[in-house]
């Protein structure tokens, strides 16, 4: 079933013509409880690899928690996101590639304390992939391990929130508050930037943004995805709730918790209390150098 973003409720440009210049796609990939394949653009699926080449483990220090990885002994990555290019064509795939893989270390990092990730790009007609069996890090929380999930991509817009330059933020504001004044709809939560897990766009951040810098090139490098926590919270759910998502009767929170976690959360995951990881990459350089970052709400 595919997954609708209803539109928005107003005209968002022909109300506040100066977001139109800050306008971006997005892809959101609604992920719902499902059994993909290896062969599938999934999150928390099963993915393809070389033979040839050992699973990555994390040999980093982890700090000590509740959920403590193992002492001096490496921990297996586990898969979090595989993406085919025919799936999400507007997702700007490496010259010579198809496939994006996204694995990461289920334990928390010094830095956010949240799973570290990490990337690979492949060309799955060159290369010599078939299905793996990696195998799985003991003592992990459940929370950093991605139940599968089949997805449901959508393009969509996204303008900025966080990102939207502080002088147009400030010569908005009076219409924005008139707006939610007349509407009850905020531009903040139900008119600029896309909830849930998603690729490009803008990030989805709960803090001030963090944009990482390109090492090699100096430049503010390009938010690549976001994965989230949730597909919407208890405010945005007006504007990102999917339109096969939406209850005949009532709305969304008279569900069962049970039901309403099979919407909002589907893939069980929780990053910093309802937060989310943001990966960045520079295309301008032919590494494609990666970054992350992650916030809390």
């Amino acid at each position: 079933m595919a997954r609708t973003t209803p539109p928005r409720p107003v005209a968002v440009e022909t109300l506040f013509p100066e977001v139109a210049a800050f306008r971006k796609v997005a892809v959101r990939l609604h992920p719902r409880i499902g059994e993909p394949g290896a062969r599938d653009s999934s999150l928390g699926g099963p993915a393809l690899w070389p033979p040839s080449q050992q699973w990555p483990h994390c040999g980093d220090d982890h700090p000590h928690t509740a959920y403590s990885a193992p002492a001096d002994e490496p921990v297996p990555l586990v898969p979090v996101l595989q993406l085919f290019a025919a799936d999400v064509p507007d997702l700007d795939f490496p010259t010579g590639t198809d496939l994006l893989q996204v694995l990461w270390c289920p334990f928390d990092h010094e830095d956010g304390y949240v799973p570290r990730p990490e990337i690979f790009w492949r060309d799955i007609s060159g290369s010599d992939l078939a299905p793996a069996a990696p195998p799985r890090p003991s003592g992990a929380d459940s929370d950093y391990l991605p139940d599968p999930c089949v997805l449901h991509p959508e393009r969509v817009t996204d303008y900025p929130n966080w990102d939207l330059p502080e002088d147009i933020a400030n010569a908005l504001e009076a219409r924005f508050e008139q707006l939610e004044e007349e509407t009850g709809r905020s531009y903040w939560y139900h008119l600029s930037v896309s909830d849930g897990i998603k690729v490009g766009g803008y990030p989805t951040w709960t803090q001030e943004p963090n944009w990482p810098t390109c090492p090699t090139c100096s430049r503010r490098m390009d938010h690549l995805l976001t994965i989230n926590s949730s597909e919407f919270d208890g405010e945005s759910w007006r504007t990102w709730l999917p339109v096969e998502d939406t209850p005949a009767e009532g709305t969304i929170w008279d569900l069962a918790f049970e039901e309403r976690m099979q919407v909002q959360c589907s893939p069980g995951l929780m990053l910093g209390d309802m937060g989310g990881i943001y990966l960045f990459e520079c295309p301008s350089c032919a590494d494609r150098p990666f970054a992350c970052r992650s916030d809390c709400s």
